[in-house]
């Protein structure tokens, strides 16, 4: 079972215990002390039980339990596999990486049995209700080279998202604001200061109660399409969190309308160009 990890952020917090009780709270206290004394709970490699104290930096490792999970009635499909990527086309409502209540029924997990490769490692993120494009490497020996392009913003994402009209304002146009951490804490929004996010942003198709955006972030802040639309007046469809935070359904019926569509960059190995679309499609 892949190992979660979570970086401990500033913060009060008496103990690593207090901490993951608040973070993750439809996991008892009492679960996080049975974990933990079954020693599936580390901090850089120790161990940690209830009496850890604190500290902000700290790497935390455990492995997940989940009782009862429940199927996600969607399946990814792979538009590209080599020796060292794997692209696949996610489903909305899977989630990448093991989260919250589910473990099986994540992008990863069922890619790792799927493909038969334990070696597999997602290079990036898609919020579990987004639609589109991830790439995994396949491989630790070439890992490096494209984690590198990742981190150092060389991949060009271009995404879609329906959303309602914005016929006061003219496109393409960039929005740039500086977003930082919200209430609660999973949630982000734009504040005052020094731009620290940037979207560009144009229309596709205009249709009578909702338009086809093209989304191309410059930035990579969390939320940060779906901040930005919500702050030109338009949020995306189906979304559960902006502008206000609301109770998702639980039959899968209104999925959020963001698309991760395309993904291009110059290959570190070949100086070639790679380019990956999505075969999936938001009904205007």
């Amino acid at each position: 079972m892949p190992l979660s990890r979570i970086a401990l952020p500033p913060g009060g917090w008496p103990s690593v215990l207090d901490f993951l009780c608040e973070r993750f709270p439809a996991i008892s206290r009492d679960a996080w002390e049975d974990r933990m004394e079954r020693g599936l709970v580390e901090a850089h490699g120790r161990p940690v039980d209830h009496l850890t104290p604190y500290r902000p930096g700290d790497i935390v490792t455990y492995r997940r339990e989940v009782s009862a999970e429940p199927r996600i009635p969607f399946e990814e499909t792979i538009v590209y596999q080599d020796d060292d990527l794997v692209v696949a086309d996610k489903p909305h409502f899977l989630p990448v990486m093991p989260a919250g209540r589910y473990v099986e029924e994540t992008l990863s997990v069922r890619l790792i049995r799927r493909l038969d490769n334990p070696d597999l490692v997602a290079l990036h993120r898609l919020d579990r209700g987004t639609a589109g494009l991830v790439v995994f490497s396949a491989r630790p020996s070439s890992r490096d080279a494209y984690t590198r392009l990742f981190r150092e913003r060389a991949i060009a994402k271009t995404y879609e998202a329906l959303a309602a009209p914005l016929p006061g304002l003219t496109f393409p146009l960039s929005r740039c604001s500086r977003i930082e951490r919200g209430e609660p804490f999973f949630r982000t929004h734009e504040v005052d200061g020094p731009a620290n996010a940037t979207t560009h942003i144009d229309v596709i198709e205009r249709g009578e109660h909702a338009w086809r955006y093209r989304l191309e972030p410059v930035t990579g802040r969390k939320h940060q399409l779906r901040v930005h639309m919500a702050g030109l007046g338009a949020p995306i469809l189906g979304d559960p969190m902006y502008p206000d935070l609301r109770e998702e359904t639980a039959d899968f019926s209104e999925p959020m309308q963001l698309l991760a569509r395309e993904l291009s960059f110059i290959d570190p190995f070949t100086d070639e160009e790679r380019r990956f679309l999505s075969l999936r499609s938001l009904d205007l």
